[in-house]
């Protein structure tokens, strides 16, 4: 592969601020009526939400022709978060991770301009280590230039020290519920991207958000596609199918948000 067309691709700007969608495009039976009929279930999925997380990459790679196929399958303004190889994150740990930077980028540019975030998390184990975090980082870099959303789970992330280094290096720091730790629940790092990841709680990929909490997020991410941030909000709690309710419960009420960059 050649690294220097690569890092040349750059995902086109869309216009859409605020983007809301699950952890993949599974339709749950008890959902299937509110889902457009027809097509596969991302094309249904697509009629409904402007944005979705793929995150079977993290298990297994994906040929660029199916990436290529996925972003076909959907509306121009549509966009794709695609989730790091855990071989990068949980068994490398960030470190020579070259070779499979190499093929995992050259895969998902099959996405073309519909690939809008990559999403890096990090296992709950991995404190923070400023000298692996910029080689991978800027290595990443190198090879593409897709906007990238960092989830750290370790309480070692969130200080004001790495905070400004995410920023340094244009990393923006997930915004995750439940928090490992008080500063997890918000945004952090590169100001460029806010990017929600609501996984479930109590029951973490199992539970049901109520309409209090997803009022609390509406009006969080609101606030943030408002002051002109590319804003993701992502649900998680998949395991039950739960994440699809919740996320159709949240485009209602952000419905009267501003959703386009102003002109």
């Amino acid at each position: 592969m050649d690294a220097r067309k690569v890092r040349a691709y750059m995902p086109l700007m869309s216009d859409t601020i605020l983007r809301i969608g699950t952890a993949g495009w599974g339709v749950p039976s008890r959902y299937a009526g509110e889902i457009p009929q027809g097509g596969s279930h991302l094309e249904r999925y697509a009629r409904r939400f402007n944005a979705v997380e793929i995150n079977s990459s993290f298990y297994r790679p994906h040929q660029r022709k199916t990436y290529e196929r996925w972003a076909r399958s959907t509306p121009d303004d549509f966009r794709f978060s695609v989730k790091v190889p855990k071989a990068m994150t949980h068994d490398a740990r960030l470190v020579d991770c070259a070779p499979l930077l190499d093929r995992f980028v050259a895969e998902v540019m099959g996405l073309g301009e519909k690939l809008g975030v990559l999403l890096v998390q990090l296992p709950p184990s991995f404190g923070f280590d400023g000298e692996v975090t910029d080689r991978f980082f800027q290595d990443l870099r190198a090879r593409i230039e897709t906007p990238v959303a960092l989830e750290p789970r370790h309480r070692s992330w969130f200080t004001p020290e790495v905070t400004s280094r995410l920023a340094d290096l244009k990393i923006a720091r997930v915004a995750a519920d439940p928090a490992p730790v008080a500063e997890a629940g918000r945004p952090g790092g590169w100001t460029g991207l806010a990017y929600y990841r609501w996984h479930g709680a109590p029951k973490i990929y199992y539970s049901d958000y109520d309409d209090a909490a997803l009022a609390s997020l509406a009006e969080q991410v609101e606030t943030q596609s408002q002051s002109d941030v590319p804003t993701w909000c992502i649900l998680d709690n998949t395991a039950l199918g739960a994440a699809l309710g919740n996320a159709l419960t949240l485009k209602q009420l952000t419905s009267s948000s501003v959703t386009k960059r102003p002109d």
